[in-house]
C-alpha cells in the first residue's frame, strides 16, 4: 500500500497512454475538445438547416478569475423577436417538407441555437454548426472527419454577431443568410465570401434617411447610434451623404446597451445642451430600450426622431413609449409582408409536450407570469402554469405581427436554400438525396437563385449577396388608446431614377408632441432673398450669418451662398432681391438745370439779335463803320451760332448730336476769334497806316481780312473732318461716374481729335489778345483794343478753368460745365466789344461823330 501511495504521477501517465493505445489499436475514435453545444430547438432530416437567433438579449456578468474553467454564458432577459423568428425558420422547413414540388421525397432538419446577443457565443454556435457535436468512430485506415453538418445557416439578427460568424466559416463557403443583418460593410465578398442576406444594406437605408432629412428641411441635426458595426456603420455612411446634401452633425454619439450608466448620462447632457430637434437614431430595439428608459426619466420629450428599420417598427420598441418619448417618430422599415399560416404558426407554440426543454418552460412562465411544479423558477406568489393558457386573447408583443417583414425575410432565407438544393440534387418526381454536396457548390446555386414566393415576392441576389432595396416609411402616430399605431406615409425605392426615389404623404403625418406642423431644426434661419451666408468661424458649413448683399448686387433665392452682380445696365433694389433697370441719366431740358442753360442760350441769342439789329439800323454811323462794319456782322453771326451750339449739347445724345455739337462749338468759335483776331489786326495795321510813308493797309485791306478769316477757320473745319473721319465722337452709356445710374454722354472718340479743336481755338485766343493788349494804348477816343483785350482776357479764364472742372465733374455736370463755358466766353465777347458801342449809340448819340472816334472834338 506504501508503495502503491507513492507511485510517482508520470508512472500513471505513461500506464494510461499504454491502455489508451491498445484500446486505439481496435477502433478509431474522434472526441470533440471542450464542452458540447447542444441546440435549443432540434429536428432531424435527410439535410439540415442551421439557426443562430437571440433567445434572450444579454447575459449576467461574471469576474472570472482564471484559476478554474469558466461556466457556460448564463443568458437572461427572454427576447421574444427571437422565438418569433425561430418560429418561421420552422414553418418554413415543415411547409417545404409538405410541399410535392419542392424536394419531393427529402426532408429537411433543423438545429437552432441561441446566441444570447453574445458575439462570442455566436461564434461558438456557428462552429458548432460547421463541426458537429457527434462522438465518430471510423476505420483506422479512414480520416477521423465528417462533411459538415448543415448545408446553410439562417441567421444571425445583428450585424456584428455576423459579421464574427462570416469571418470564421468564410473559408468553408457554407452559406450564411441573415434576415436582419443590414451593415453595408457585409457587401465586401472578400471579406464575407459566404455571406448574404435577405434584407437590403444600410448603404441604401443610410442614404434614404439622409434624403428623408434633407426633405423636411432638417439641417442641424444629433446623431445615436448603437457602438457596434451596425451603427458605426449605418452611421458613418448617413453623415457621408448628409454632408453632400448640406446636412450637420451637431452631436454623434455612440454606446452600447451594456455600457456603465455614466456614459449613458452624458448622452442625455449632450441632448440637453443641443440646439438642434431633430435626433437620428441608428440603434438596435434593445439598445434603444435602454435609452429610452434614461430619457424618460429626465422627460426629454419634444424631440423629433428618425429611426432605421433596427427599431422604427418594433412593437417591444412602442411598448416603452410610455412617456411618450417617440410619438411622431419617423424612420424606414421594410415593406409589409404577409405569409398564410404563418402567424398561426408562430403563435401555435405546445410548450406542454416540451416543458423539458428549459427555453420552452422560460418562455412560457414569462408569457403569462407563472410557474410550473417542475420549474427552478425562484419567484414566489406566483400562480401555477397549466400548460393549456390561451395565446388567441394576450395582449402581449410576441402575438404582434408588426415584424412579419424580418420573419418574411427568414422564409425567403430558407427557400432559397431548398430552391438551390432542389436544383443541385436535380429534383424532378424525386431528388438525387445520397449525392455528397460541396458548401461551395450551394453558395453558387444560392447567388444565382431566382425565384418567386407563394406570396409573390420575388428573391434574388445581386453581386454582393443583397437583395433589392426598397422599404416603406413609418410614422409613429399615439390612437386614443395610447398605443402606437405605425402608419406608412411613403415609399423609397433605390432602382428609380435619383429625384423619384423617396415618395411621401407629408399631410397625413403627424409629428413630436401630436402637432402637424413640420418641426424646425436648422442652426440659423434661412436666409432670406437679398442675403447671402457667411460661415461662422470654428462653426459647422449649417452655421451661418445672413449678410446683406452689396450695392448692385442680388440674391433671389433663400439661403443663397453667394450674390449675384447685376448686368451693368441694372441695379439691385432696396430689397437686394431683384435687379431694376438704371435711371438713365442727361442734362435735359425738363430739369431745372437744363431749362436754365437753354433760357440763357436764346437770351445770347436773342441778345446778340438786337445788337445787331441796332448796329444794322446804325451801319452808316461812324462807330459801326470804324472797325470793319462787315467783320463786326460776321462776329455777331458767329456769336449767335456759339450761344445756338450749345443747345446741341442739351437732351439725349445721339450719333449725330454727338458728331454735332464738338464739331459745331469747334467751328463756331474759330470763327468768332477769327473775327475778333481780324478787328484786333486791322486796329493795329489802321494805327501802322497813319504813320508818315506807311502802306501796310494795302496788305491788309477787307479782302485780306474775310481771307484772314476763312483760312482760320477752314483750318478749324480741316480738324473736325479728320476728328470725324478717323474716330468721332459717338453716344456711350457710362456705369463707372455712378453706381445706381447710367450717365448717358457722348464719348470723344479720339481724345486727340477734341484736344486738338480746344488747343487751336486756344492758339487763336492767345494770339487775339496778345496783340489787343498791344494795341490797347493806341491814341484813339474809342480804342476799340481794350475792350478786345478785356474780352479775350475774359475768353481765356473761362476755358483754363473749363478743363480741370470738366474733368472733375461727373456725369451730366461735365456737360454743364461745358456748356456753361461756352455762354460764359460767348457773353463775354458780345458785352465787352458790342455793348460799349450800343451804349453810345443809343444813349451818346452825340459822341457818335467821326471827330469824336479820332479824338479831335472837343
Amino acid at each position: 500500500m506504501t508503495s502503491t501511495h507513492k507511485f510517482p504521477v508520470w508512472g500513471w501517465a505513461l500506464f494510461y497512454s499504454l491502455l489508451v493505445g491498445s484500446k486505439q489499436a481496435q477502433e478509431t475514435v474522434c472526441w470533440q475538445r471542450g464542452d458540447p453545444e447542444n441546440p435549443q430547438l432540434f429536428k432531424d432530416g435527410d439535410f439540415i438547416l442551421g439557426g443562430v437567433f437571440s433567445f434572450h438579449g444579454s447575459w449576467k456578468d461574471r469576474q472570472e478569475t482564471y484559476t478554474a474553467k469558466p461556466l457556460p454564458l448564463e443568458c437572461t432577459r427572454l427576447n421574444f423577436i427571437g422565438f418569433q423568428t425561430a418560429q418561421a425558420m420552422i414553418f418554413a422547413t415543415e411547409e417545404i417538407n409538405n410541399s410535392t414540388d419542392l424536394l419531393p421525397g427529402i426532408s429537411l432538419g433543423y438545429k437552432i441555437y441561441d446566441s444570447c446577443g453574445s458575439i462570442a457565443r455566436s461564434v461558438r454556435v456557428a462552429l458548432a454548426l460547421t463541426n458537429g457535436n457527434e462522438v465518430v468512430s471510423v476505420q483506422s485506415a479512414a480520416p477521423c472527419t465528417k462533411p459538415a453538418q448543415v448545408q446553410a445557416i439562417i441567421g444571425e439578427t445583428s450585424s456584428s454577431p455576423c459579421m464574427a460568424i462570416a469571418t470564421a466559416i468564410g473559408p468553408f463557403y457554407i452559406p450564411m443568410i441573415s434576415h436582419f443583418a443590414t451593415c453595408a460593410c457585409l457587401s465586401d465578398k472578400t471579406k464575407y465570401p459566404s455571406f448574404l442576406r435577405t434584407i437590403p444594406s444600410d448603404y441604401y437605408q443610410s442614404r434614404a434617411l439622409a434624403q428623408l432629412v434633407k426633405h423636411f428641411g432638417w439641417t442641424w441635426v444629433g446623431a445615436i447610434r448603437t457602438n457596434d458595426d451596425y451603427g458605426n456603420n449605418g452611421m458613418a455612411i448617413f453623415t457621408e451623404t448628409a454632408q453632400q446634401l448640406g446636412i450637420c452633425l451637431e452631436y454623434s454619439v455612440s454606446f452600447f446597451r451594456t455600457d456603465p450608466p455614466n456614459k449613458i448620462q452624458k448622452i442625455i447632457e449632450i441632448i440637453k445642451r443641443s440646439t438642434s430637434k431633430v435626433i437620428v437614431a441608428f440603434l438596435s430595439r434593445l439598445d434603444l430600450d435602454v435609452l429610452v428608459y434614461k430619457l424618460s426619466d429626465h422627460n426629454l420629450t419634444g424631440y423629433q426622431w428618425v429611426g432605421s428599420e433596427g427599431w422604427i417598427f418594433d412593437s417591444e420598441a412602442a411598448e416603452m413609449n410610455r412617456h411618450h418619448i417617440l410619438d411622431g417618430a419617423i424612420g424606414l422599415s421594410m415593406p409589409k409582408a404577409n405569409v398564410s399560416g404563418m402567424e398561426r404558426f408562430i403563435i401555435d407554440v405546445k410548450p406542454v409536450n416540451s416543458w423539458e426543454n428549459g427555453l420552452f418552460t422560460e418562455f412560457w412562465e414569462t408569457l403569462f407570469s407563472c410557474k410550473f411544479k417542475q420549474s427552478q423558477s425562484s419567484a414566489e406568489n406566483q400562480r401555477e402554469c397549466t400548460g393549456h393558457e390561451n395565446l388567441s386573447g394576450l395582449q402581449h408583443s410576441f402575438t404582434d405581427m408588426s415584424l412579419m417583414p424580418i420573419f418574411n425575410n427568414v422564409y425567403k432565407g430558407v427557400y432559397a436554400v431548398a430552391h438551390a438544393l432542389h436544383n443541385i440534387l436535380g429534383c424532378n418526381e424525386t431528388c438525387n438525396y445520397k449525392m455528397q454536396l460541396d458548401p461551395f457548390i450551394i453558395l453558387e446555386h444560392i447567388r444565382k437563385i431566382s425565384f418567386k414566393t407563394k406570396e409573390g415576392d420575388k428573391v434574388s441576389f445581386n453581386e454582393n449577396g443583397d437583395p433589392p432595396a426598397k422599404y416603406e416609411i413609418i410614422n409613429w402616430q399615439p390612437t386614443e388608446k395610447g398605443i402606437v399605431d405605425f402608419v406608412t406615409v411613403g415609399l423609397y425605392d433605390a432602382s428609380l431614377p435619383a429625384n423619384k426615389q423617396l415618395m411621401l404623404q407629408d399631410k397625413s403625418l403627424i409629428w413630436t408632441q401630436n402637432s402637424k406642423q413640420v418641426p424646425v431644426s436648422v442652426c440659423n434661419e434661412k436666409c432670406s432673398p437679398g442675403t447671402r451666408k457667411v460661415l461662422q468661424k470654428r462653426k459647422p458649413v449649417c452655421c451661418y450669418d445672413c449678410i446683406r448683399c452689396a450695392e448692385g448686387e442680388i440674391s433671389n433665392t433663400t439661403d443663397s451662398i453667394t450674390c449675384v452682380r447685376c448686368h451693368p445696365e441694372f441695379w439691385s433694389n432696396d430689397r437686394r432681391d431683384a435687379c431694376v433697370k438704371k435711371e438713365s441719366e442727361f442734362l435735359s431740358y425738363e430739369e431745372i438745370m437744363g431749362a436754365l442753360l437753354t433760357a440763357a442760350s436764346l437770351f445770347g441769342t436773342c441778345m446778340t439779335a438786337v445788337v445787331a439789329l441796332i448796329f444794322f439800323r446804325h451801319r452808316k454811323t461812324p462807330i459801326v463803320r470804324a472797325n470793319n462794319s462787315e467783320l463786326s456782322f460776321l462776329l455777331l453771326f458767329s456769336l449767335t451760332l456759339c450761344f445756338l451750339c450749345s443747345l446741341t449739347f442739351i437732351g439725349q445724345p445721339s450719333e449725330w448730336s454727338c458728331m454735332l455739337r464738338h464739331t459745331a462749338f469747334g467751328i463756331t468759335f474759330v470763327l468768332c476769334i477769327s473775327c475778333v483776331l481780324g478787328k484786333t489786326m486791322v486796329v493795329l495795321m489802321a494805327f501802322r497806316a497813319s504813320l508818315p510813308g506807311s502802306n501796310v493797309m494795302k496788305w491788309f485791306g477787307p479782302t485780306q481780312q474775310r481771307l484772314s478769316v476763312l483760312v482760320f477757320t477752314l483750318i478749324q473745319v480741316l480738324i473736325c473732318i479728320l476728328w470725324l473721319t478717323i474716330s468721332p465722337p459717338f453716344p456711350f452709356k457710362n456705369f463707372k461716374v455712378m453706381k445706381d445710374k447710367i450717365i448717358l454722354e457722348c464719348a470723344l472718340g479720339s481724345s486727340l481729335g477734341f484736344w486738338a479743336v480746344l488747343g487751336y481755338i486756344g492758339v487763336l485766343a492767345t494770339f487775339c489778345f496778345l496783340l489787343a493788349f498791344l494795341a490797347r494804348k493806341l491814341p484813339d477816343n474809342f480804342n476799340e483794343a481794350k475792350f478786345i483785350t478785356f474780352s479775350m482776357l475774359i475768353f481765356c479764364a473761362v476755358w483754363v478753368t473749363f478743363i480741370p472742372a470738366y474733368v472733375s465733374s461727373p456725369g451730366k455736370f461735365s456737360v454743364a460745365v461745358e456748356i456753361f463755358a461756352i455762354l460764359a466766353s460767348s457773353f463775354g465777347l458780345l458785352i465787352c466789344i458790342f455793348i460799349p458801342k450800343c451804349y453810345i449809340i443809343i444813349l451818346r448819340p452825340e459822341e457818335n461823330t467821326k471827330k469824336n472816334m479820332m479824338g479831335k472834338a472837343n
